[in-house]
């Protein structure tokens, strides 16, 4: 996929990272992550989704990233899960810091899978959506059981699927739809036991102040539980009570427990409860709290950096997010 490099460099030069849209180089806001943005160049007319990732330290960073972003991308097509055509252009900004810019296929924002399910679709065919889900990612567990080099991990939540050749007017989920996986930006891949990706750029957006202790209590238990297929689908059914849909979760482990039972028994997954989801999201330290009081701190985080130091704050902050 071919991207514009000057207009990449251009809209670098003159970041606006408190109010994006309103750069001098404008673009068009897709969507937000829980850490980053997802973006268009208005004046473009390639029909491409940038990702913004302002955390590298050195060249050698950037460039081991880039490498593993290639290598996940390559296995995930040789494992049978579609990924959209992508690209990556990396530079130095204005305050000497490495970006890199990852770029993908532009997929439209009605045929991703958080926003399909508030869309005009039968419980059956949410049902649906999440047992082909759930057989894309036994792909990766089947592939890591088998595989002595690579082990794969994966962040299977809801809004990282797309629904291929989806018709938001005549909307229809069937066990013949295919998906497009798309947050292969963050590359989980381990080979011979080692991240492709340096495990310390999960925190670089946590705030400077609590950076070290998040580093020295919860690294490697972030990371490690994207390479467990139980706690990837715990959750991504937790993801329903962020999505305001909790009535479905009983119905979603009665799926995805049947799944395990049946569909990969082979792999050897003891049943999840619904008490395990509501305490993994609502309890106390679970995800529900957790992303508040990150949020929260990464604000501060920004006044300090850029009203009291007079730095710039490399990173886009969501507006306020339905919980």
């Amino acid at each position: 996929m071919k991207i514009d490099i000057t207009q990449i460099q251009d809209f670098e030069k003159t970041i606006n990272t408190l109010h994006p849209e309103k750069g001098v180089v404008p673009i068009g806001i897709l969507g937000y992550g829980e850490i980053s943005l997802v973006f268009e160049f208005k004046s473009s007319t390639d029909s491409i989704a940038y990702k913004r990732l302002p955390i590298f330290d050195t060249e050698k960073q950037v460039k081991r990233h880039v490498r593993a972003y290639e290598i996940y991308h390559q296995i995930l097509t040789k494992i049978g899960i579609e990924v959209p055509s992508e690209a990556s252009y990396w530079l130095k900004s204005k305050d000497g810091s490495i970006v890199l810019y990852c770029a993908q296929q532009k997929i439209d924002p009605q045929s991703i899978g958080n926003a399909i399910i508030h869309h005009s679709i039968s419980q059956k065919e949410i049902y649906a959506l999440l047992h082909l889900i759930m057989r894309q990612l036994s792909k990766i567990w089947f592939f890591n059981k088998s595989s002595r080099k690579f082990q794969v991990g994966i962040d299977g939540q809801i809004s990282n699927w797309a629904v291929r050749g989806y018709n938001a007017e005549d909307p229809n989920i069937s066990d013949s739809t295919e998906l497009f996986y798309l947050d292969t930006s963050t590359p989980m891949i381990r080979i011979y036991g080692i991240d492709a990706m340096e495990p310390i750029l999960f925190l670089k957006s946590a705030p400077s102040f609590l950076r070290w202790a998040l580093e020295a209590l919860f690294l490697d238990e972030v990371v490690d539980r994207y390479y467990d297929f139980r706690l990837v689908t715990i959750d991504l059914i937790a993801n329903f009570f962020k999505e305001q849909k909790a009535e479905l979760i009983p119905g979603l482990l009665k799926l995805v427990n049947n799944f395990f039972l049946t569909e990969v028994s082979d792999l050897d997954i003891e049943p999840i409860t619904y008490k395990e989801v509501d305490r993994y999201y609502n309890g106390f330290l679970g995800d529900k709290q957790i992303w508040v009081v990150f949020q929260t701190a990464r604000r501060i985080d920004r006044y300090l950096q850029t009203r009291m130091l007079g730095k710039t704050y490399n990173f886009y902050l969501p507006g306020e997010i339905n919980r």
